[in-house]
């Protein structure tokens, strides 16, 4: 583990004062007001609140996605907000994995084909055993040549997963990943979320309306109105 930062050598991830605004017909709308957190190497954040309260904003800022109108952001030693767009691109390929409610598969891709595309893009030389590797972690080896219209919707999440981690992340970001999943399926994918995540060490930051899900983390911070208003922390780690 690096510790070229000494005042915080387990923070993977540093959120200074963020802020968004959009323009609206009535004028600026504040999405973020000055949203500050930490995230330590290897922890767990499910980040909670009502539709509309910014969660999945934040989420976008602080996997690079996007960028706020005010504040700073770092992911490991390099500064997020001051990278463009190329740059925070190359960050992301490199250090970032997502998960998103609606799966983000290409549908002109099998199951491997979709798991293996990240690899390519960075030009790894090994992405054909890294993703059937893959693959197999997540239990989908003889499904890995169907197409994601003949994959259910907890099969199409499991290669989303697979995808994610096959880059090896510092940080994986999960946006409703069981948003479009029924409550058996939604439970089965994240169990194998939350193992993956312990196996590799990968640090973990999730948006969820599901409480149930969000307690499993190690720490919830609570959104309203684009602040955290407070946060609870597990007593007793995984």
């Amino acid at each position: 583990m690096s510790t070229s930062q000494d005042n915080h050598p387990q923070t993977v991830l540093k959120a200074q004062e963020l802020s968004k605004q959009v323009s609206s017909p009535e004028g600026p709308l504040t999405i973020l007001d000055r949203v500050s957190l930490d995230v330590r190497e290897g922890e767990s954040v499910a980040i909670v609140g009502a539709s509309g309260a910014g969660k999945s904003t934040l989420l976008g800022l602080l996997a690079g996605l996007d960028v706020p109108s005010s504040g700073r952001i770092w992911l490991g030693a390099a500064e997020i907000t001051a990278l463009d767009e190329d740059g925070r691109a190359a960050l992301r390929a490199d250090k970032v994995g997502f998960v998103f409610q609606s799966f983000h598969l290409l549908a002109s891709l099998t199951a491997i084909e979709n798991v293996m595309l990240p690899l390519e893009l960075t030009g790894t030389d090994d992405a054909g055993p890294a993703a059937l590797q893959a693959i197999r972690t997540v239990g989908l080896e003889p499904r890995k040549r169907h197409y994601p219209h003949q994959l259910s919707g907890g099969e199409k999440q499991r290669v989303a997963i697979a995808r994610a981690f096959v880059v090896q992340p510092s940080v994986l970001f999960a946006d409703e990943p069981t948003g479009n999943l029924d409550k058996r399926t939604g439970e089965a994918v994240i169990d194998l979320l939350f193992k993956m995540n312990a196996d590799t060490g990968t640090t973990l930051v999730l948006v969820t309306h599901d409480l149930d899900l969000a307690e499993r983390c190690d720490r919830i911070l609570f959104m309203d109105a684009g602040r955290i208003e407070r946060e609870s922390s597990r007593s007793a780690g995984h």
